[in-house]
C-alpha cells in the first residue's frame, strides 16, 4: 500500500511555502513556490502519490483550492482564527507555519472550516460587489445632502433623491455656487450609475434558474425579500450544514459569545466571529418584518415588552433564521402554523 503524504502550505499573494509530511511525522520535502498556475502545476508534478494537502483560508484560497483539488486525494481548508498553535508561536514564519498545518493534517486536528463550492462562489462574489456598490450609492446620497446643507439651502429630506424633485431643486438654486452645482450633478450622475449596475446585477443573479426556484421558495416568508433570501442562499451554500438552529443563528453572528470557567459564565456582547454579510441584511430585515408578519410582529412586541429595542430586533432576526433554515431544509414554500 502506498504510502499517504500530507501537504502543509502556507499561501501568501506571491509564493506559497509547503511542507510535506507521512503519517509518522517525518519530512519528506520543504520549500516554496511561486502563487501562480505554472508553479503549481510543476510543484505537484514532483510530490509523491497518493497525498493530501491543507491550507489557511486567506484571500487567495479559493483559485488555489479549485485548481489543486483534481489532483490530491483530499484538500482541506482550515479556518484562521482556530490556527491558535501558529499566532501563538513564539518564532513564526512560512517554513514553520506550513509544518505545523502538515501536522494538523496528519494527526487528524486541522479545524476546518467550510469550503463553498465554486458555483456557488462566483454567485456570491457578484451579490457582495452589488452590496459594494449600494454602499457607493449612498454615500453620494448623503454627500449630495451634505453639499446643500454647506451652502445653506433647505431642501425635502425624503424627496431629494427623487429625479423630478431634484431637478426641480437645481433649477431653483439662485445663491449657490457654480462649483456645488456641477458637483451635486455628477453625484446625481454617478449615483444613478451606481443603481443600475446593482439592478442589473440582482436580474443577472435571478436568471440563474437553480437559485432563482429556491429564492422564490425562501421570499414566500413573510417579511423576507429577494436581497435577504438572495443572501441567505449564497452565503449558507448548503443548509444541511448547520445540525441545528441554534448553530445557524450563531454562524449569522446574532448571539453573544460565551466564557464560562470554574462554575462561573460571563455573556458578552455579539460575538466578533460571524458571517458580517448576512448579519447585516438579517439585521436590517428584522426591523421590517414586523410589519408583514403577525407572527415575527408577536415577537418583537414581547421583546419590547422587556425595554429592550436592540434585542428586539436581534429575537426578530433569530426567528427570521429559523424560518429560512427551516424552508431551505424542507425544499417547500414556508406555512405558517399556529
Amino acid at each position: 500500500m502506498a504510502t499517504m503524504h500530507y501537504v502543509g502550505m502556507d499561501v501568501h499573494k506571491k509564493t506559497i511555502a509547503y511542507c510535506v509530511k507521512t503519517k509518522g511525522g517525518s519530512l519528506r520535502g520543504e520549500g516554496t513556490i511561486d502563487a501562480t498556475r505554472a508553479g503549481i502545476d510543476e510543484w505537484m508534478e514532483t510530490l509523491h502519490k497518493p497525498w493530501s494537502c491543507a491550507m489557511e483560508a486567506t484571500l487567495f484560497t479559493g483559485w488555489i483550492y479549485d485548481h489543486i483539488k483534481p489532483h490530491a486525494r483530499e484538500v482541506k481548508v482550515a479556518h484562521p482564527l482556530m490556527l491558535r498553535a501558529i499566532a501563538a508561536a513564539k518564532k513564526k514564519n512560512d517554513r514553520i507555519d506550513a509544518e505545523k498545518i502538515a501536522d494538523l493534517l496528519r494527526v487528524d486536528l486541522l479545524p476546518e472550516c467550510y469550503m463553498v463550492s465554486e458555483e456557488t462562489r462566483q454567485l456570491r462574489r457578484v451579490l457582495r460587489f452589488r452590496t459594494m456598490i449600494v454602499h457607493q450609492a449612498t454615500r453620494l446620497k448623503n454627500k449630495i445632502s451634505g453639499l446643500l446643507m454647506e451652502v445653506g439651502e433647505p431642501y425635502a429630506k425624503k424627496k431629494l433623491h427623487g429625479k423630478k424633485y431634484f431637478e426641480e431643486l437645481m433649477t431653483s438654486l439662485r445663491d449657490t455656487p457654480q462649483s456645488v452645482k456641477e458637483l451635486m450633478r455628477i453625484s446625481r450622475g454617478a449615483m444613478e450609475m451606481f443603481e443600475e449596475i446593482q439592478r442589473r446585477l440582482i436580474r443577472e443573479l435571478k436568471n440563474n434558474r437553480p437559485l432563482r426556484e429556491r429564492v422564490d421558495r425562501l421570499a414566500t416568508i413573510d417579511g423576507v425579500g429577494d436581497i435577504t433570501a438572495l443572501t441567505w442562499a449564497l452565503e449558507i451554500d448548503d443548509p444541511e450544514r448547520f445540525s441545528s438552529v441554534r448553530k445557524a443563528i450563531s454562524y449569522c453572528g446574532l448571539s453573544s459569545g460565551q466564557n464560562s470557567s470554574a462554575g462561573k459564565e460571563k455573556r458578552g456582547p455579539i460575538s466578533k466571529q460571524r458571517n458580517k454579510h448576512l448579519q447585516h441584511i438579517l439585521i436590517e430585515a428584522a426591523k421590517l418584518a414586523p410589519r408583514y408578519s403577525e407572527q415575527l410582529a408577536s415577537v418583537r412586541e414581547r421583546e419590547l415588552a422587556r425595554g429592550n429595542k436592540n434585542r428586539a430586533t436581534l429575537a426578530v432576526a433569530r426567528k427570521i433564521v429559523a424560518y429560512l433554515l427551516a424552508v431551505d431544509k424542507s425544499r417547500k414554500p414556508f406555512e405558517q402554523r399556529g
